[in-house]
């Protein structure tokens, strides 16, 4: 029998050939969570911290460390912006999570939010050259219910550590609040990932798909599945990019949104809902086979699949249909039944599917970009400029309706997209630092670089193992068992 290599480029070959399209889709699910498990106990972990400075005798120690520190604080205490030269808080960020929406799996407590916060580090070096830190704190309360103040004051305790917060997994209606009151009142930019890092990249993959269908965003209806926060600010940064609300309809788990919509006014922890109530939908339209008749457009973000988009919903979309079902881990209908049911272009949020719109294209250029520069604060327009970046550099190398925007593997996307997010940021005077857009391309394409290096030496010397193949080949043997069963 053929052995899976561990670049896992063969994966697709090594399933039964009895397998159908459906199993092999479960199998790979099952695969790479089985495969997760046991490569982060094997090496316990993703992440580690490693000296940037020498010790190159023993009197270093007296430099890095006390006497010769102290003039280091001093220097600090008496302008605090020199905290970004003398000190790596240029460079970091803190990712900051209560853990109570972990992708599709809800509250996880604390901890359990660890490998995917260490993720979001992870993708941050490698491919933005952003060293990050896991943060995952309680933020329940006396009476044991999640309270967003408590986010909100950890992270101002916190922010003069760091050079931006990158927010996660916070579950809806705390998530609005935490994001809106720490950007307008914290030194340093907060970002939400989940919701204006996914809408970036949305975005992205909606301007070169609507280019390979020939159509303009200011004239196609988009119906908009889901309405937590991811999807609520994907619409948000859609419209301001273009589109117009009006041809806009959205669905939460209660039905369409519209003006009607009392209960959602009643309750003002969910005010960015509101807003959109207040701009879609004008014409009240209720059921969802309705909403889906001669739609163009097509974004799901609710809850994970395979059945949660229907077929019929997309036979009834207009000419050349644009389908976006970005739930993880499992998206709402998978890419092979949604091109049965007629779809022209499928995203998802994953990699081994065609066209990924997945955030993990977008934070490490959009975050480095702000960290260049010192930004005070990510604006919407910075989101948007690094859709339009991702957009033009992935037309730019070649696009098609199975491949609408760039990987993560294509390295140069994030220093191109680091320098329109950088000069965004400058243009709306949110900036303490200027630079050309040269420079900023050229400081965050060496960072990366390095990054880069640092780990393929540490790999090709021993210092990071390779992992075992029968570790590899197990998970894969116990994905395809569980799917025979």
């Amino acid at each position: 029998m053929k052995k899976l290599n561990l670049t896992l480029d063969n994966l697709d070959e090594m399933f039964p050939e009895d397998f159908t399209q459906e199993q092999k889709a479960k199998a790979k699910t099952l695969f790479y969570k089985e495969l997760a498990l046991k490569a982060h106990k094997f090496y316990n972990g993703k992440m580690q911290t490693v000296p940037k400075a020498p010790v190159l005798g023993f009197n270093w120690f007296n430099a890095w460390y006390t006497p010769g520190v102290s003039k280091v604080s001093t220097t600090i205490r008496d302008d605090n912006d020199t905290s970004y030269e003398l000190s790596n808080r240029g460079n970091l960020v803190a990712v900051v999570s209560d853990s109570t929406r972990v992708l599709g799996d809800g509250d996880c407590t604390p901890p359990g939010g660890m490998g995917v916060m260490e993720g979001k580090a992870f993708l941050m070096k490698y491919l933005g050259g952003v060293d990050g830190i896991a943060l995952c704190v309680d933020s329940k309360g006396k009476d044991g219910k999640n309270d967003p103040e408590k986010i909100i004051e950890f992270v101002k305790m916190c922010q003069h550590s760091f050079g931006a917060i990158n927010l996660e997994d916070i579950s809806q209606p705390n998530c609005y609040r935490v994001l809106d009151v720490l950007r307008e009142e914290c030194d340093i930019p907060v970002w939400h990932d989940d919701a204006q890092g996914t809408a970036c990249v949305t975005l992205a993959g909606l301007i070169n798909a609507l280019k390979l269908v020939d159509k303009k965003i200011e004239d196609v209806k988009i119906v908009y599945h889901g309405a937590g926060a991811s999807n609520a600010t994907i619409a948000r940064i859609i419209h301001s990019a273009g589109a117009d609300p009006a041809r806009a309809i959205m669905f939460d788990s209660q039905g369409a949104l519209h003006l009607n919509r009392k209960d959602i006014q009643a309750d003002k922890r969910f005010y960015r809902k509101w807003e959109l109530c207040q701009v879609t939908n004008p014409d009240f339209v209720e059921d969802i086979m309705d909403a889906m008749q001669d739609a163009d457009v097509l974004i799901s973000l609710s809850r994970p699949g395979p059945d949660v988009v229907k077929p019929e919903w997309i036979k009834a979309m207009a000419d050349k249909p644009i389908v976006f079902a970005c739930a993880n881990p499992v998206p709402e209908i998978y890419p092979y039944a949604a091109k049965e049911a007629g779809a022209y272009i499928v995203a998802t949020g994953r990699g081994d599917f065609p066209n990924q719109v997945n955030n993990s294209l977008g934070f490490p250029g959009i975050l480095k970009g702000a960290l260049m520069v010192r930004a005070r604060k990510i604006t919407d327009n910075m989101a948007i400029a690094a859709a339009h970046a991702i957009a033009r550099y992935s037309e730019k190398r070649g696009i098609d309706p199975e491949n609408i925007t760039a990987k993560m593997d294509e390295p140069d996307v994030f220093p191109v997209e680091a320098a329109d997010v950088a000069m965004q940021a400058i243009k709306d005077g949110v900036a303490r630092k200027e630079m050309t857009w040269q420079q900023a391309f050229d400081q965050a394409k060496a960072d990366i670089a390095h990054a880069r290096k640092t780990t393929e030496f540490l790999v090709e010397h021993g210092l990071i193992a390779q992992p075992p193949a029968e570790l590899v080949e197990q998970a894969l043997k116990n994905a395809i068992e569980s799917v025979k069963q």
